[in-house]
């Protein structure tokens, strides 16, 4: 049992396939972009696919594995589906609350998923997190819930990190085999949110008391976190056709860009600029970069003031307000210090060194590429010092561009780990 305790928490996402837009990629890419090195490897996060189509199920299961191989392989991102079976007969459900025979069949679906997930992680770590699959997380979030969970009371039973359904609530791994038991019981009859409310009642609550007792008592058992850490952004629900624009008040304004502290340079683009968005301000991280639809030979290019020993690298397109402006079927190249600017002769002993790597016909190497809008790597040492570094976009793209990150960062190697021998380890932040 020790063995399964290794982790802190355990994030739980629910997820089934979505008939107009799907949120799930987008959530993942904020929760892992948000752990540092040391929480990746003090959590997991579990994808719960709640489908019974088999066809639906691989077709999640693909996208996944194809964006976060490198999470899936490390262990921090787990998918999980039930077999067919699991679920009972929902024709034979009644109405209630007001609620049409389709919403009571998609609420009592969605507790046997909860409890399925639930059981499946409590398990693995100490604590169990409930989010949802069209979520962004605040930065540090998982430091805050941690640090909030170890400094509160020993005999409460839900911490709230948003104000919203289902999203963000905490409970100890020892109490979900009750939760579970309790949901169970009632999974026909309310949606989560009201049952949990139930629970506490269940605990807490006297008789022979008011009401206001009741609450207060209630209260010392659901403790709130403020700010909210979790921000509601999916407007398309998971039932066909309800649409909810709701979102967490207490999250605050969204953070539509980062900044870090890149090398000195000049930037240039060939893609024509939206407003005041400019590709130096979000280099500089004073704001994000926004153009017009790219086509096929764009370019973002980045020349340094000097060569530069650059260790890593991530560049974020999207952002929570405009989260479809990604770059798709873009690469990250590197021109490198050794040689020069242009031919393939100069370029001869860095073949040598690293077989396989692609050059340009101009002279730049390239070493990565965005998938799910994201590129990210840790560079090792054999490339040596750059010159510039370039986002070329290799087909047309439906949609505008915004990057929203831009991050090259200067330091030295690592002597031991994948990147002190690979040109480049992706996803290694």
């Amino acid at each position: 049992l020790l063995l399964f305790l290794a982790v802190s928490m355990v994030l739980g996402v629910p997820t089934v396939k979505r008939k107009v837009q799907s949120y799930l990629i987008d959530t993942l890419n904020s929760l892992i972009h948000e752990l540092s090195p040391t929480e990746k490897d003090d959590c997991i996060i579990v994808v719960f696919i709640g489908e019974t189509n088999v066809h639906h199920v691989s077709e999640i299961v693909e996208e996944l594995k194809t964006g976060f191989a490198y999470e899936i392989n490390s262990g921090l991102l787990e998918v999980v589906s039930p077999s067919p079976s699991y679920y009972p007969d929902l024709g034979n459900l009644r109405e209630t609350f007001g609620d049409s025979l389709e919403r009571v069949k998609w609420r009592t679906k969605q507790n046997l998923d909860y409890c399925y997930l639930m059981m499946y992680a409590q398990s693995r770590g100490h604590y169990y997190l409930q989010l949802e699959d069209d979520i962004m997380a605040r930065p540090n979030y998982f430091s805050l819930i941690k640090k909030f969970a170890e400094q509160s009371l020993e005999d409460w039973m839900i911490l709230e990190f948003s104000q919203l359904g289902f999203i963000g609530k905490l409970f100890k791994s020892s109490d979900v085999n009750m939760l579970v038991e309790f949901i169970l019981m009632f999974y026909r009859d309310k949606p989560i949110d009201w049952l949990l409310d139930h629970i506490l009642w269940v605990k807490v609550c006297n008789p022979e008391k008011d009401a206001k007792h009741c609450q207060r008592q209630k209260g010392n058992l659901r403790l709130r976190f403020k700010p909210s850490l979790f921000q509601h952004v999916g407007h398309h629900s998971s039932l066909a056709g309800k649409v909810q624009k709701l979102t967490d008040r207490d999250f605050g304004k969204p953070q539509l860009h980062k900044s870090y502290p890149n090398p000195g340079g000049e930037v240039s683009t060939s893609l024509k600029v939206y407003q005041h968005h400019s590709l130096d301000k979000a280099y500089q991280g004073l704001d994000f970069f926004w153009a017009l639809t790219p086509v096929a030979g764009d370019y973002m290019l980045f020349r340094f003031s000097q060569p530069e020993k650059i260790s890593r690298y991530l560049f974020r397109s999207g952002n929570i307000e405009h989260p479809g402006d990604k770059l798709h079927n873009t690469t990250v190249e590197v021109l490198l210090a050794q040689g020069k600017e242009t031919g393939q002769e100069a370029l001869q002993d860095i073949k040598d060194k690293i077989p396989g790597l692609q050059f340009t016909d101009d002279g730049y190497l390239r070493i990565g590429a965005f998938v799910n809008g994201v590129a990210e790597a840790t560079v090792g040492p054999a490339l040596g010092p750059v010159r510039a570094v370039r986002l070329c976009m290799l087909s047309d793209s439906p949609v505008w561009v915004i990057l929203s990150e831009a991050r090259c960062k200067r330091g030295w190697w690592p002597t031991s780990g994948p990147a002190a021998f690979d040109p480049v380890s992706h996803r290694a932040f």
